[in-house]
């Protein structure tokens, strides 16, 4: 998955106007000398820089916003990603200037649907994602330390909870998918796999009661080479099936 990464530059021109509004004051540049002016500083009264607006594709309208709170660098940058004049990416960071959140109108609908969430060595650490725009998230990604993915939850039927579970290996290859097929909540199918595509065993809680009574082990090609069952929901296997 690639992530999107947006710097906060400012570029300073020689060519500059001042005006004053509010007690403070508006620096306004033509930052490549192009005859059009591209960033607007806003200061306050006391000369701290309150936000800079940027011009990135001299339309004349600001696209990208880095504001600033009276802090030496940004605490949170705006962005007018397609040039809509509707800022549809909002990136969060501490006052040390380091990431911590971005949220994104992926598909520029008008909803904040995506969410990332970064730990203090600008790594990703979960995903959050509203993939059928109704305002409640239905997909968490989580990830490692290194920004590696862990393990994915899904909201499935869309009713508020968890019912699916992907995990992963170090090599960021599925290794076991989870279900909640009666929707309590709970899983009650696994899937393992190898290498992510091969399936190698399902087990199932075939009367939801939160354990295992049906085992199905597949050979290479994906058949199912044998059953085993335990009938009685002792903990035992009583049944056995080759194919």
């Amino acid at each position: 998955m690639k992530l999107a990464r947006f710097n906060s530059i400012i570029f300073i021109g020689i060519f500059f106007s001042l005006s004053t509004v509010a007690e403070g004051e508006v620096v306004q540049l033509d930052s490549d000398f192009d005859g059009k002016l591209d960033q607007w500083h806003h200061k306050t009264a006391d000369d701290k820089l309150e936000k800079v607006e940027y011009d990135r594709n001299g339309d004349g309208k600001a696209d990208q916003v880095d504001i600033y709170e009276a802090n030496k660098k940004p605490v949170r940058v705006e962005f007018d990603r397609n040039f809509d004049g509707i800022f549809d990416q909002i990136q969060l960071y501490s006052q040390g200037f380091l990431l911590t959140k971005i949220e994104k109108d992926s598909r520029f609908s008008g909803l904040f649907d995506w969410h990332e969430f970064y730990n203090t060595d600008n790594k990703i650490i979960r995903l959050e994602i509203d993939q059928n725009g109704d305002g409640k998230i239905d997909v968490f990604q989580f990830f490692s330390g290194g920004g590696k993915i862990n393990e994915v939850e899904y909201d499935i039927s869309h009713d508020g909870n968890i019912d699916r579970w992907e995990k992963f290996g170090e090599n960021e290859s599925v290794e076991s998918v989870a279900f909640d097929t009666n929707q309590d909540s709970k899983p009650d199918q696994w899937q393992y796999f190898l290498n992510s595509t091969q399936l190698e065993k399902v087990e199932h809680d075939t009367n939801f009661d939160g354990k295992i009574d049906r085992w199905e082990y597949f050979n290479s090609s994906g058949e199912i080479d044998r059953i085993e069952i335990d009938r009685n929901n002792d903990g035992k296997v009583d049944l056995v099936k080759k194919k």
